[in-house]
């Protein structure tokens, strides 16, 4: 994503808006993990995470089962207080991942967000790819990942 300049000459930092899903989350958050300059990057704002109700509550839902409520509850919070989150809450279900339904929250955040991309390692969101609208673009972790660590300011 490039920076937008102005006609006047004022130059706009623009970030890039993702959707991430639960099984990249738990792998970014991992102090010990190969990604955790992802969750770096996410606290000092270098991108914009979209989420939803629904897609908190995963959140939540996960994280606990996989650590703890305690951790659960600092992530979430971080999330909820960051100034680079979106919050949006699709009205519309487009039900476009038929193999694993609770998957279309992601889906559909994504569509109302207009997020470049869902970052996810899910192999159910390859359907996607098939779909021509709406036009949803994938990125696996790694290949966020390489994105990120090129654009390093």
């Amino acid at each position: 994503m490039e920076d937008l300049t102005l006609q006047n000459g004022i130059q706009i930092k623009m970030v890039r808006h993702i959707v991430l899903d639960t099984n990249c989350l738990l792998q970014i958050i991992s102090r010990r993990g190969e990604y955790y300059d992802i969750w770096q990057d996410f606290l000092v704002g270098k991108f914009v995470l979209c989420v939803s109700t629904e897609i908190l509550q995963e959140y939540e839902e996960i994280i606990s089962q996989q650590t703890s409520q305690r951790v659960a509850d600092i992530i979430i919070e971080s999330i909820l207080c960051a100034p680079n989150v979106k919050r949006f809450d699709p009205r519309y279900k487009w039900n476009l991942i038929e193999s694993d339904p609770d998957d279309n929250k992601f889906v559909d955040c994504a569509i109302i967000a207009n997020a470049e991309f869902i970052v996810s390692d899910d192999a159910h969101f390859n359907i996607l790819k098939t779909i021509p609208f709406p036009q949803i673009t994938i990125k696996k972790l790694k290949e966020f990942a390489a994105i990120q660590r090129k654009n390093l300011v």
